[in-house]
């Protein structure tokens, strides 16, 4: 069985976490929307991934929605001590599929309580204000008023621990001054490199940076380069990119996605693969070509 604690942890507040751990999107159906094809599946892969020494699950209640939240609680509770569980709130799922704003009170009050109940907890570890002034990325706009209501559900007790997501340096800024931020989550991968200074920023302070689709998310990494360096170490290319990620900065902390146990087992995998100064430097390459 694979030791992810190879790659070491970093901190989330007051709590410690691998730096390798699991998003659990893939757990709903086709689009994050409905019911898994195989729910079993998605139960075993959740308990082989603590069993393989996973301490950090990102979610949210707006995966399925609810379905996600349901699954983890159905295949893990009551969790380990050492279990963090990150979600999101910020966004509602339309009939259609869709990904809407959810800014106000009392809608980031209903979704508080909608991931405790579903997860099962009285606190949530972590939650992250997912800014959807853009839903393909970050965009200008103020993100003051709800997470002050984010600080408010902190304060009784609710949230133990708040964190940021899809946002730009600004926004960072603006809610340093109304929370303490312990994580940012932006897209961020071997392509797509936009957020490389914010991160080295990030680092610098001592808050955890969160890359999702680590992988390319709905359109997977494809390299020529990619492809080639991970012939050269028997990896597949999908290693190789997470392995990258780990020796990026110290603070990212990785969250790659799957329904298969298969692929789970390959992911953890990355953590024993390591990465030549040359080798770096071909795959940071890629950013410049594409």
């Amino acid at each position: 069985m694979t030791d992810i604690h190879t790659t070491g942890t970093y901190h989330l507040g007051d709590l410690s976490v691998s730096r390798l751990g699991y998003g659990a999107m893939q757990l709903a159906g086709k689009g994050v929307f409905g019911p898994p094809r195989d729910r079993a599946e998605a139960i075993a892969v959740l308990r082989e991934a603590v069993d393989s020494g996973v301490d950090h699950i990102d979610t949210s209640d707006f995966y399925g929605p609810h379905i996600t939240n349901q699954i983890i609680r159905e295949a893990l509770h009551p969790y380990p001590d050492r279990l963090v569980i990150v979600t999101k709130v910020g966004a509602v799922r339309g009939a259609d599929a869709s990904w809407n704003p959810a800014f106000s009170r009392e809608d980031l009050t209903r979704a508080v309580h909608d991931n405790l109940e579903n997860l099962g907890l009285e606190t949530l570890p972590v939650v992250n204000l997912r800014a959807m002034f853009d839903v393909h990325g970050p965009a200008d706009g103020s993100i003051a008023a709800p997470l002050a209501v984010l600080a408010e559900l902190q304060a009784k007790g609710l949230i133990r621990h708040i964190g940021l997501s899809n946002v730009t340096p600004a926004q960072i800024a603006e809610g340093r001054g109304i929370a303490e931020i312990v994580c940012v989550q932006n897209q961020y991968n071997l392509a797509h490199r936009g957020d490389d200074a914010l991160i080295d920023d990030l680092a610098a302070a001592g808050t955890a940076y969160v890359p999702f689709f680590p992988l390319g998310g709905f359109s997977p990494l494809q390299s020529a380069t990619l492809t080639a360096v991970a012939a050269d170490l028997s990896a597949t290319p999908m290693q190789v990119a997470l392995a990258w990620l780990l020796a990026r900065a110290p603070n990212i902390l990785l969250i790659p996605g799957t329904s298969s146990r298969p692929h789970l087992r390959e992911n953890l995998a990355a953590a024993h693969l390591t990465l030549s100064a040359d080798t770096l430097a071909r795959l940071d390459a890629i950013a410049t070509a594409g």
